[in-house]
């Protein structure tokens, strides 16, 4: 039993998060401060810094934004969507100085290494330079949508200043008393306190002040629209001379129906994000800055602190008869791990299909201990495990023997139980000589899919 292996499956074994969602152990983090295991959506996802994902040039969201999240200096293809290369040839062009002989000169254009689309296929002429040389496009509705962009944020501005006005507003219940105040010079200090005047929060709030938004013209609705050609009805269509659904989507300003209207687009910028807890506000997961590094100066994943669980692939399960079955448990961590089951209770959104037996004695997983995972070495302690519930011990690793009876004739067998594990708080502050590090017992709601039940017939 030794040999065997276990499934290394994602959708197999499944660990409840704190927002009562299931997910893998490997998609998963847990919080070092609130003891809590988190998913991707109930923790907090913070920018750290947009990047381009070809040339890794970083640039601070106040850049990114005016450039439209687009880099500067890379293309992606608009016929496959891969990234373009800048290729050089050579042209002869005129000496001005001699008008009948003629000088070589370098040149650029873009190319695509993957479907051999080239600048040269939409009559782009090539640049004199490398890289900054290419143009946008410009968009023809381009004046209309500043138009709009521009009365939106008038109104967002109008909004904002009557809200700050009805919020500092004096109220008549309180001039008989202000005025008494005066006598004593406190009615400045109090205005200066609730941002009446220009030390508060937004000093260019006058009390008359009115925002003046002109109408813009509005949109003309289109009824008509032109013919089409002739050429539809009486030629065949060259289906690789028109656009995909995919290439008109990829441009939507022009969504160009020929292929000879594509014109390279820039590359979209990528983000390094921070994941933060909810909870506590600690940070989960921080890379470094730079995007070269693919380093995390913040890692807390799941699957490097709590014990991994997977299956080993069990013989037949029948309808109503008990079957061993085999789960591994591997420890994470460099110390020794403690763990014990409990029966789970209630009903956590989970389908459970098959009662399970969960051992009563606590075990113990051995330490990670890399040197004697790859050489094959067994476990150097004595552990003295009981034949009748541990399957195996190998390095970090454990098979546990459990009895699971199906409750169902058919579909998959799914059991959940509750693992408890003790967890040393390396995030508390330094022990001193005489104390020892806290020690933390967690406790994880878990299902475990065993697979179909076999058939009778």
């Amino acid at each position: 039993m030794a040999g065997t292996l276990s499934l290394p499956d994602s959708e197999v074994v499944q660990y409840l998060c704190a927002c009562k969602k299931w997910n893998s152990i490997y998609r998963l983090y847990i919080c070092r401060r609130c003891f809590k295991i988190r998913c991707g959506d109930c923790v907090l996802h913070e920018v750290d810094s947009p990047y381009c994902p070809n040339c890794l040039e970083n640039m601070p969201s106040a850049e990114a934004k005016l450039k439209k999240n687009r880099c500067t200096n890379c293309f992606d293809c608009p016929s496959c969507g891969h990234t373009l290369t800048t290729r050089a040839t050579s042209q002869m062009i005129p000496n001005p100085d001699d008008p009948g002989k003629s000088t070589p000169k370098k040149m650029y254009y873009l190319a695509c290494g993957f479907c051999r689309w080239t600048t040269r296929d939409v009559a782009i002429p090539d640049k004199p330079i490398a890289s900054g040389a290419w143009e946008d496009m410009e968009n023809p509705d381009a004046a209309r949508i500043s138009t709009l962009l521009e009365h939106y944020q008038l109104l967002a501005q109008k909004e904002k200043v009557e809200k700050e006005r009805k919020k500092y507003s004096r109220r008549r219940s309180h001039l008989m008393y202000a005025a008494s105040m005066d006598k004593y010079g406190l009615v400045s200090v109090a205005a200066k306190r609730k941002g009446l005047i220009s030390a508060g929060p937004n000093p260019t709030i006058k009390e008359n002040e009115e925002i003046n938004i002109k109408t813009i013209k509005e949109a003309v609705t289109v009824e008509e629209f032109p013919p089409l050609p002739d050429e539809i009805f009486t030629e065949p269509i060259q289906l690789t001379k028109k656009t995909s659904i995919s290439q008109r989507l990829a441009m939507s300003e022009f969504q160009p129906s020929e292929a000879v209207e594509l014109y390279p687009r820039r590359k979209h910028l990528l983000i390094r994000r921070s994941l933060r807890c909810k909870e506590c506000e600690h940070n989960l997961s921080k890379p470094e800055f730079n995007p070269l590094s693919i380093k995390f100066k913040i890692q807390l994943i799941a699957l490097l602190y709590i014990p991994e669980i997977r299956v080993v692939p069990p013989g037949e399960l029948k309808y109503k008869k008990d079957t061993k079955i085999v789960l591994t448990f591997s420890n994470p961590v460099n110390t020794n791990t403690k763990i014990q089951f409990i029966q789970a209770e209630g009903n956590e959104g989970e389908k459970v299909t098959a009662k399970i037996e969960l051992p009563k004695k606590e075990l113990v997983l051995a330490h990670r201990d890399v040197p004697a995972m790859y050489a094959d070495m067994p476990a150097q302690q004595d552990f003295k495990d009981d034949s009748s519930v541990v399957s195996f011990r190998k390095a970090n690793k454990l098979g546990i023997i459990f009895k699971v009876t199906p409750l169902v004739q058919e579909g998959d067998v799914k059991v959940c139980f509750v693992l408890k594990h003790d967890y040393l708080n390396t995030a508390a502050t330094l022990p001193s000589e005489n104390e020892e590090p806290e020690i933390v017992w967690l406790e994880h709601r878990v299902t475990v899919n065993l697979g179909p039940v076999t058939s009778s017939k």
